[in-house]
């Protein structure tokens, strides 16, 4: 069983095709890294896989659940972090983990274990009274993952989480997910960024609602022809993209 299969996903707003028949799958365990520009369909895609968009046609399974046929029995197996800051920011940061585990039906003593745990393993352990509105960029980004967090799904669906974060905070974000994935959780994140996208398992590229390549990492450099220098996720996808606009 796989961690996401999803078949013929499609999804239009208007006259605009977002997702064009998607065939994707991830392996439980994987850190799947969904690469594309801006407007390629790659947050598009992950609200399907989240439940929170319905597809036109086609269906996906997490963990063997249909998002279309049965969405409430595939919303606890999943955490789901969008791009948009959607803490509330005048409550703290313990506050606002507390409040979205108890929606998540988390009783108050694994709160309280749990809160306590991320807050500590992602180094916001001294900020647990701040309100969320006073943090910084990066900080925003490990309350919403300690957030969704909380009710210890299996799979991570991330839409872009290090967008717009500096560098350093970046390398942190990844060294959360690196230990998420030793411990075995399933990861697909989406990330405009070629240097994450070496970070990962596996990768997809998404263009115009179309994958167009997969594989891991290294597969993907493989198909670049030998040079001088040794090719980057980034030039491979630079010659990848010539080459299909080549024909």
């Amino acid at each position: 069983m796989e961690a996401i299969s999803a078949r013929g996903l499609k999804r239009s707003f208007g006259e605009t095709l977002a997702v064009a028949g998607v065939d994707l799958d991830v392996a439980v365990g994987a850190v799947f890294g969904l690469l594309g520009p801006d407007g390629a369909g790659k947050s598009t895609l992950i609200r399907m896989l989240a439940t929170t968009l319905l597809p036109d046609s086609g269906d996906a399974e997490i963990f063997g659940i249909s998002v279309v046929k049965d969405p409430k029995a595939v919303r606890p197996r999943i955490g789901y972090m969008s791009q948009r800051f959607s803490m509330y920011p005048d409550l703290t940061v313990r506050e606002n983990m507390d409040f979205f585990a108890k929606i998540r039906g988390v009783d108050k003593q694994e709160r309280q274990t749990r809160g306590a745990k991320l807050l500590e393993s992602m180094g916001l352990a001294e900020f647990a009274d701040r309100q969320a509105m006073h943090l910084s960029g990066g900080m925003k980004q490990k309350l919403m993952l300690a957030t969704t967090l909380m009710h210890e799904p299996d799979l991570l669906l991330l839409d872009e989480p290090t967008t717009g974060v500096d560098p350093v905070s970046r390398r942190e974000f990844w060294h959360i997910l690196q230990g998420l994935h030793d411990e075995g959780k399933s990861v697909l994140v989406a990330t405009p960024y070629m240097d994450e996208a070496e970070r990962c398992t596996d990768i997809a590229f998404l263009d115009s609602g179309r994958i167009t390549e997969s594989g891991t990492p290294a597969q993907i450099k493989a198909k670049v022809p030998p040079g001088p220098e040794e090719p980057t996720m980034e030039s491979a996808f630079i010659y990848l993209a010539e080459k299909r606009e080549d024909g």
